[in-house]
């Protein structure tokens, strides 16, 4: 059973002492549509493929397919109201064993308390006419689950997809937050925040509670811009803490708002890889389309909120190649001894999609290219060993490099995709 804590300057995630890369999957809907059956199934390939965090809304999806299950964290009163005040039992027993399945296969538990449904005034609450969660039912249940859960050394993600609406929303969150650093101090803590979203209030940002940022890029196929312009700004923050990006675009996902489209392995892997060398270092997270809502044919999948196109069935998605891509980043990381990576500004193209990193050494560099095109680098890179990926087809090159004026030209390469260079230091 792994046990995360943060690193002295406060940039990645140890295990045991070790670089912990964050390698997540999404899966929300883990604990009221899964068999028990098909979770074994599941955690065996995903652990095949190297993810070691799982992404779990501790509570019920609002936005889950439809499910044959009949399990629900509260009774459901006669409006078809949650009673808040009652925790079903069975429910929590239930996920307990799938939370130690999960441990007992090597995955660390990250597990959403307050899902912006739930919440009062927030984005998603304006959607829904349900009832909320009354503020006095918040510690009783975050008292029950820290008891039930906390011997696992989840992560707690306090909120889930929130915009911090009013004081009357955050006392919520606030509650919470203070609740598990009382019961579970060993357990590390965040904050899941609403797509786009680059500020939180001073009350979290400062709390020292808190442990580290996530942030969304989403699913607006307008503003995957976000995936690196927010890993640059949660970097940046007066107080330091690791950054990922914990819900980027979903593989096969449909667009957001009803747009045509879907999103493609090549669009998630950008993703990825933008993140993470502009200042999201600490890990990633994946998603799939049918896996976050585990989705079975015939089921139903409705529009609310972003309102995206229908899923894959949750078998179909399970397979799809760019979660091996994520797999491999994970591997590129470990091999590569990238732990700590910093966005490094030597990008002379007129473009910020080319993404460039450096150790804090500089003896390891990274840079990101998604279209073939000549790139050059306001750096003299002609000490270091230098390679070239393909990163869809996973082929390695020795990249075409030469030296002008004290600046590194890379030309042109021999691959239709994108690709990432990786410079080691020569001794």
């Amino acid at each position: 059973m792994q046990q995360l804590t943060i690193s002295d300057n406060r940039r990645y995630f140890l295990s045991s002492g070790q670089p912990f890369f964050y390698l997540a999957d999404t899966l929300w809907s883990a604990f009221t549509n899964i068999s028990l059956e098909e979770w074994a199934v599941y955690l065996d390939y995903r652990r095949s493929q190297g993810f070691n965090v799982l992404q779990m809304n501790m509570l019920q999806q609002w936005d889950a397919s439809g499910t044959d299950l009949d399990y629900k964290p509260f009774p459901v009163l006669e409006d078809g109201s949650f009673d808040f005040y009652t925790l079903n039992t069975g429910y929590f027993e239930r996920a307990e064993q799938m939370v130690q399945m999960a441990v007992d296969k090597g995955f660390v538990p990250a597990l959403v308390l307050l899902w912006c449904n739930y919440i009062p005034d927030t984005w998603a609450a304006r959607l829904r006419e349900e009832k909320k969660m009354p503020l006095d039912a918040v510690a009783p249940y975050v008292e029950y689950v820290t008891e039930k859960f906390s011997r696992f050394h989840p992560i707690y993600i306090v909120s889930g997809d929130t915009d911090f609406p009013s004081e009357r929303a955050n006392a919520y969150y606030e509650t919470a937050l203070r609740l598990v650093k009382e019961r579970s101090p060993h357990c590390l803590t965040t904050l899941h925040i609403q797509g786009r979203l680059g500020d939180i209030p001073d009350t979290f940002a400062t709390d020292p509670n808190l442990d580290f940022y996530m942030y969304q890029s989403g699913h607006n196929i307008e503003f995957q811009h976000k995936a690196y312009e927010l890993a640059m700004e949660f970097n940046q923050k007066p107080h330091t803490r690791p950054v990922l990006n914990s819900e980027p675009c979903y593989e096969q996902m449909g667009y957001s708002r009803r747009v045509y489209g879907r999103f493609k392995r090549a669009d998630v892997r950008k993703v990825a890889w933008q993140s993470l060398l502009s200042g999201a270092g600490a890990g990633i997270t994946y998603g799939a389309h049918g896996i976050w809502s585990w989705h079975k044919k015939g089921k139903r999948f409705g529009v609310t909120g972003e309102g995206f196109d229908s899923p894959y069935e949750w078998s179909q998605a399970l397979k799809f190649e760019g979660a091996w891509d994520y797999g491999f980043a994970k591997w590129v990381f470990e091999t590569y001894q990238l732990v700590d990576i910093q966005p490094w500004e030597i990008v002379l193209n007129n473009t910020q999609e080319i993404r460039a990193a450096a150790t804090p050494a500089v003896d390891r560099v990274a840079v990101y290219i998604p279209i073939n095109t000549v790139v050059t680098l306001n750096a003299d890179l002609s000490g270091y060993e230098l390679t070239m990926i393909d990163l869809e087809n996973r082929r390695f090159a020795k990249p075409a490099v030469t030296l002008q004026d004290q600046k590194t030209v890379l030309g042109m390469h021999d691959f239709e995709g994108d690709v990432l260079v990786l410079g080691v230091k020569k001794p």
